[in-house]
């Protein structure tokens, strides 16, 4: 006999083949719970999957994957009227994992499965940069930027999220900082950026809180800015003791606006950004998500 709710997967290609990821959804649907499991192959994938999943008139799509097919879910489903729209729930299969960890998703697949699917739902904010793209985690630029963008995919698969780190120490040489100047509500800041964060949640990097004290509903964004030469000591003190560093400019805002004289990057949740100009504002409430009852992102 079939249970309600009806739940639609969207999994990434590269972690589909997970054997113990089979065996969670073997599991679940052998309890009677219908899956609708659908494999992305290439950009685009998710949306047209997401049309499928509302012509199904399920409760839950689940994003499978890394930080970046979270937020190409979560834009999608952003984009539907709220009447109409699934709640989100999130199975990591990716090599950092950064907002799956930093929200409390478990690592075990039939424990995150279940949440995924029958967790409380909890409203959350998405975060828009400029018309043409979006983040649920965190946009950063700067040195890390390019470490992360750069990093060998082979190097993340046998390492995770660690690999970044140590891709970082054999790239010193990329250690220059951007020019910037950046606004926001109460915040005005112009100087020279070896790492920006900005984040809705509060990791990246594989691990690296760059902004510990975001929180995913209260409407604002926290930013962090690495300047000077530190960012080495920073990194292996795990940049999370500002007030041990001079060299760390903060700031909590609705929206920030970022120019630059020379073209700069930006990875917003794995996806990069260039340009010399960012807009970046919070949607409150943009999404309704199924997390742990004790998320430490919640306000």
């Amino acid at each position: 006999m079939e249970r309600s709710p009806h739940s639609f997967l969207i999994l990434n290609g590269k972690g589909a083949g997970n054997p113990q990821l089979r065996e969670a959804v073997h599991t679940l649907r052998e309890e009677g719970y219908t899956l609708h499991i659908r494999v992305t192959w290439e950009k685009g994938d998710a949306e047209r999957y997401i049309d499928e999943a509302l012509n199904l008139s399920v409760d839950t799509v689940v994003a499978g994957g890394g930080d970046g097919t979270i937020n190409e879910i979560a834009t999608c489903l952003a984009k539907l009227s709220a009447g109409s729209r699934p709640a989100l729930g999130i199975l990591p299969l990716g090599t950092a994992n950064d907002f799956a960890t930093s929200v409390g998703i478990p690592e075990d697949f039939e424990k995150a499965l279940r949440l995924a699917l029958f967790g409380k739902a909890a409203n959350i904010d998405l975060v828009q940069v400029n018309d043409e793209a979006f983040f649920i985690n965190m946009a950063t630029g700067g040195f890390g930027t390019r470490i992360t963008t750069e990093t060998p995919e082979k190097l993340k698969a046998a390492l995770g999220g660690v690999s970044y780190f140590i891709h970082g120490l054999m790239r010193m040489d990329m250690l220059k900082p951007d020019r910037c100047d950046i606004r926001g509500e109460g915040f005005s800041w112009q100087g020279d950026a070896l790492v920006i964060g900005i984040g809705n949640g509060c990791q990246a990097g594989g691990g690296q809180q760059l902004c510990p004290e975001a929180l995913i509903n209260d409407g604002l964004l926290d930013l962090r800015i690495f300047t000077g030469e530190d960012l080495l000591p920073a990194l292996l003190t795990t940049l999370t003791r500002p007030d041990e560093n001079p060299n760390i400019i903060e700031g909590k805002s609705a929206w920030f606006e970022i120019s630059a004289p020379h073209d700069i990057t930006f990875n917003l949740d794995g996806e990069p950004l260039s340009g010399r100009h960012f807009r970046i504002e919070v949607h409150p409430n943009a999404l309704a998500c199924r997390l742990p009852p004790n998320c430490p992102l919640l306000g």
